[in-house]
């Protein structure tokens, strides 16, 4: 029987996931932790790097699938890693592939391209994602594991094609999969989707040797809402407006006295005291199974939770946190000579 995916709830409790998947039992049937369940607890209270899957868009053009491969093999510089099990390099990789996928005569491909302000709504011709760990983790042990999950999820099915980054400081693989399998089913990725990846693919760096782990967020305190995808690029790259225009907003409430409450804080608060509660409950647990030590790891674990912040509140307080600092520089008096710098003799 195929697998079928099931999106997880927003605010979905502990209990609930994969690791303290022990379900709700009886009143009087003891609860207890597997082994594997207990590993990715110590995991994830010991702070085990998390493996980090982020899907960055795709394609919906041949032609802006050519440009993404032209860029993440910086323009046939680096080498390009192939389904097919082959090494490529050079300018002319990209075009190659698009051709090879047979991209151009993608089933949507002649849907009117969007104009204006209207939606592009022809479909994605590949999705790209990207692999990363933090810096200090073996490249190509990082590129192995990606080459594995590659295999495992796609061999003979989708088209792909990887590239190994590491001039940013942490090793970080670019994947691009072909949207439309060779049977002609598409690939959808979703939330759920995302989260069993990630489990899988840190289970193929341990076996390499690379300490790695998979828990959600919402279960390691990092309860945030979600930006929309261009507003995130927009972001890094330091010119999102909606920011700054949310950053002139905040400071102007800051200035007036207080925030103006958000409905998203109830929602946050509510799903925080619930991953606690049931964090608490693990404790407990962990207590009476006989790992007291774990136990306690768990229980400063969930004592060092930072509070859930609205995206305002946030901001709020990294404006708070600057002027701070500002105020705390010392100032130079009207007669004081500013410092003499060393001299190298």
């Amino acid at each position: 029987m195929p697998k079928r995916l099931v999106n997880v709830p927003r605010g979905a409790r502990l209990t609930e996931l994969d690791i303290v998947s022990y379900g709700r039992r009886g009143r009087h049937t003891a609860l207890e932790f597997s082994a594997a369940q207990i590993e990715q607890i110590a995991r994830t209270v010991r702070g085990v790097p998390e493996v980090i899957i982020k899907v960055s868009g795709g394609g919906k053009s041949a032609e802006a699938v050519r440009a993404h491969l032209a860029y993440i093999d910086r323009h046939g510089k680096l080498d390009l890693l192939t389904d097919d099990g082959e090494r490529l390099q050079g300018k002319s990789v990209a075009a190659f592939l698009v051709d090879d996928w047979n991209l151009e005569v993608g089933r949507g491909q002649y849907r009117p391209e969007a104009g204006g302000t209207t939606n592009d709504r022809r479909p994605k011709q590949v999705h790209n994602i990207v692999f990363s760990m933090p810096a200090g983790t073996s490249p190509e042990k990082l590129l192995a594991a990606t080459q594995k999950f590659a295999r495992e999820k796609f061999a003979l099915q989708h088209r792909y094609a990887m590239v190994l980054h590491t001039e940013q400081g942490h090793p970080h693989v670019h994947l691009v999969v072909k949207a439309v399998s060779e049977q002609g089913e598409r690939l959808y990725i979703r939330k759920a989707t995302l989260q069993h990846w990630r489990e899988d693919f840190a289970g193929y760096l341990r076996e390499l040797g690379v300490a790695a782990n998979a828990t959600p967020s919402v279960l390691r305190g990092r309860v945030k809402t979600r930006k929309k995808d261009g507003i995130y690029r927009a972001l890094k790259r330091g010119q999102s407006t909606f920011v700054r225009r949310k950053v002139e907003e905040v400071a102007e409430e800051l200035r007036r006295g207080r925030l103006t409450p958000e409905p998203v804080k109830e929602r946050l608060t509510a799903t925080q005291a619930e991953v606690i509660d049931d964090w608490r409950l693990s404790v407990e647990i962990l207590g009476r199974q006989g790992h007291q030590e774990l136990a306690r790891d768990a229980e400063a674990f969930v004592a060092s939770m930072p509070a859930a912040l609205t995206e305002k509140e946030a901001l709020a307080k990294r404006l708070l946190s600057r002027i701070a600092a500002e105020r705390a520089r010392p100032k130079l008096g009207g007669d004081q000579a500013p410092p003499v710098p060393n001299r190298v003799r």
